[in-house]
């Protein structure tokens, strides 16, 4: 099938935290909202139909998990990234974040160390110091371009006492696709150190070419043991609005624990639309996902040209993975504050400040290029207009 990711759909006053929140956020109604990742692409069609079929029965009352839909997951998993998972394995959150605060809450105690890698999803930071556990940072090393692991401070601090680590894998911001043999180290000491690991994974199916993404889990029996695996279709297929995400612990008494506290608050259940949704969308996304990251590769090679030719002031860290993109913005000279200032006013353009994935994003900004190619134009030129009148070119 071919689809049009060109057609532009308005979103304005449809409740979008994207689009209706432009004025709020950025300070201009006028300004180009390239944020919060979510797409600007509708669902597959075959999402789309099994909603309206949904919707068309009238009636939305208490709904079950079928074992088709936890089926359509175990086949996705094992197609996409060559993992067998077990049914029994598989558990849920109406979203990542809800999940990462349960498994900081249930898996660690107050006052324990939690390391997360930096910089990195806001939320990683919340998760931690709203539930009272000690925030350790793993700073990602930024050399030619490309971020790394520092496995040297990484390994002090597991020595010094890390209980559990938040890994982001593909990592959002920096758009990093961990390799084997990176995760291989990874895994290593985390075993050796006997660290929990809580592996976000939710862009795991948003690759770019040469690119591919390994499950952390299953790089070895210890490891299965020891981690969590957070995984949902809402980035892959832009349905985040439907609250459906999935956790895989092999661990039995891990998952106990979790569950517990999953069914305390009274979370298990899935949303009615969800359940249709979710299994449509593994059971007949693939080629639609297939044709958008196409799309999305050339909108990032027509940033990458454009920066590099027309804006050379500021870098583009080139991403692996996932539809964002992370700007060094430092030769600009410009404060965090400043820098926000001048996209929101002069540029028109909304993006995520850098200082929201930590002290280390400073000078940075996050850039969401998962939309219609004119709309990613328009940001572009206006960004180049702003910076080459303050900035111009030497």
């Amino acid at each position: 099938m071919s689809y049009n990711f060109d057609q532009i759909i308005d979103r304005h006053n449809t409740f979008s935290n994207k689009w209706d929140q432009t004025e709020k956020l950025f300070g201009d109604k006028d300004a180009l909202p390239m944020w919060i990742a979510d797409m600007d692409f509708p669902a597959p069609p075959e999402v789309i139909q099994a909603l309206r079929e949904r919707i068309d029965h009238g009636i939305y009352g208490y709904t079950l998990k079928p074992d088709s839909y936890f089926q359509a997951l175990i086949d996705w998993v094992e197609r996409r990234q060559g993992w067998t998972i077990q049914k029994e394995w598989i558990t849920s959150s109406p979203g990542i974040v809800t999940a990462l605060s349960i498994l900081v809450s249930t898996l660690t105690e107050p006052g324990d160390k939690v390391l997360i890698q930096t910089p990195v999803y806001p939320p990683f930071f919340q998760v931690v110091k709203r539930n009272k556990r000690e925030l350790v940072t793993n700073e990602l090393q930024l050399e030619n371009g490309r971020y790394t692991i520092d496995f040297a401070q990484l390994e002090q601090q597991f020595k010094a006492g890390v209980k559990m680590m938040l890994l982001c894998s593909p990592h959002n911001p920096v758009g990093r696709v961990w390799t084997k043999a990176e995760l291989e180290r990874l895994g290593a000491l985390c075993v050796q150190y006997g660290v929990i690991v809580v592996s976000d994974e939710i862009h795991a199916d948003l690759l770019f070419s040469g690119h591919v993404h390994q499950p952390f889990a299953p790089l070895s029996e210890a490891l299965l043991q020891q981690t969590v695996t957070c995984y949902a279709p809402s980035k892959t297929f832009n349905v985040a609005g439907l609250k459906s995400s999935f956790v895989i612990i092999a661990n039995d008494a891990l998952r106990a624990k979790y569950d517990e506290m999953l069914y305390n608050l009274n979370l298990e259940s899935e949303s009615f639309f969800g359940v249709s949704a979710v299994e449509a969308a593994f059971r007949h996304g693939e080629s639609w996902l297939i044709s958008l990251m196409e799309y999305v590769e050339e909108n990032l090679q027509l940033l990458l040209d454009t920066f590099a030719k027309r804006i050379p002031q500021i870098e583009v860290i080139q991403p692996e993975g996932t539809y964002l993109v992370w700007l060094d913005c430092r030769k600009l000279g410009l404060d965090s504050s400043e820098l926000h200032a001048f996209m929101c006013k002069k540029a028109k353009v909304g993006l995520n400040q850098g200082t929201a994935f930590g002290t280390d994003g400073a000078g940075f900004l996050r850039m969401n290029i998962a939309c219609p190619r004119s709309i990613l134009v328009d940001g572009l030129d206006r960004i180049e207009r702003a910076v080459n009148e303050a900035f111009p070119q030497k």
